[in-house]
């Protein structure tokens, strides 16, 4: 009998003992709370609140309401708590990180002047926007930009490459300072001086300027004989204008101009190129008006049947017949 009794003593204080663990304290609802803050006050969850009172979620809490509030059920680690907020916060960051910025183009942008304003490289901007090798750069534009995409080994080594070349880049710099004295003559005529870019920047950069200046100019009228005054131009006036607003002197007239710079054949043709053609009645066989190239099989000229500045496609009938050639004057 003493062992029955001793059993059953502990048995009702074990029951004791869950049921004050468990234990239960009404709560009547005032104005501004919540089911968080109302369980966050009792140390237990808001899925125990809700169990403990049927309430479903979203339901509203109604003011005067008693709720029956499980007290001191919930027991968080904090360790383990603060190692996920953490985790998560390397994940924004991160995501952050990886996002790239957006770059609108304006008036004169090159694909190298924006990648180099944003510290990554000329192909890796292609492969963000799916951009082919002489694609027209549209104004008003949205490109992405993966910033800070140089990484500290690619750094390296081209500072080793830097000091290999040293000598050779010296020689060539040498060279392009005495062209300079040998043009200063005629520059200065002209009231203009070099700028650092002429010197450092390779052809592809003049051929982007050539093409941006051209396409300026989309609209004015035709004027035969016509070099830029008052915004007029005809075919020739139009490349001779954009040619020398870069730093390049070409001929005047367009037989010439077909005679003047690096023979292209047309499946070489890159945007800034002069393309000629023979566009007489009974086609002579020479040359009588030039155009630039602009990539995508378009090209910039002034039209004198369409009395203005306007791009057609290479491709049309009546200029595809009537091809000449090709010549590159940035190189």
């Amino acid at each position: 009998m003493k062992k029955l009794y001793a059993l059953l003593l502990t048995l009702s204080l074990g029951t004791i003992t869950a049921q004050a663990a468990t234990k239960t304290v009404k709560h009547t609802i005032k104005n501004g709370e919540t089911l968080y803050s109302i369980a966050h006050k009792n140390h237990t969850t808001i899925e125990e609140v809700r169990k403990a009172n049927g309430l479903k979620k979203g339901e509203i809490l109604k003011l005067g309401r008693v709720l029956k509030v499980p007290k001191n059920t919930y027991f968080p680690n904090k360790k383990k708590k603060v190692a996920k907020v953490t985790k998560k916060k390397n994940k924004k960051l991160a995501k952050k990180s990886n996002k790239s910025a957006k770059y609108v183009i304006k008036s004169g942008d090159t694909l190298s002047g924006i990648a180099r304003k944003h510290r990554t490289t000329v192909a890796k901007v292609r492969k963000e926007n799916g951009l082919k090798k002489g694609q027209i750069l549209k104004l008003g534009k949205v490109l992405k930009m993966p910033k800070n995409s140089y990484t500290q080994s690619t750094k390296k080594k081209k500072f080793k490459i830097a000091k290999v070349k040293k000598s050779r880049q010296e020689k060539k710099l040498a060279k392009a300072l005495m062209n300079i004295k040998s043009k200063n003559s005629v520059k200065a005529k002209e009231g203009k001086k070099f700028a650092l870019e002429d010197i450092f920047f390779n052809g592809s950069d003049k051929s982007a300027k050539i093409t941006n200046l051209a396409k300026k100019k989309l609209g004015r009228r035709y004027v035969w004989g016509a070099v830029g005054q008052k915004n007029t131009f005809d075919c020739s006036g139009l490349t001779s204008y954009v040619c020398k607003k870069n730093g390049i002197c070409i001929p005047r007239r367009a037989i010439a101009q077909s005679k003047h710079g690096k023979y292209v054949s047309r499946k070489d043709l890159q945007p800034g190129d002069l393309i000629f053609f023979d566009t007489s009645k009974r086609r002579k066989g020479y040359v009588n008006h030039v155009g630039i190239y602009l990539g995508d099989d378009k090209f910039i000229h002034a039209s004198s049947a369409r009395k203005k500045v306007v791009i057609t496609k290479l491709g049309k009938s009546f200029y595809s017949k009537r091809y000449k050639g090709a010549r590159r004057v940035t190189s």
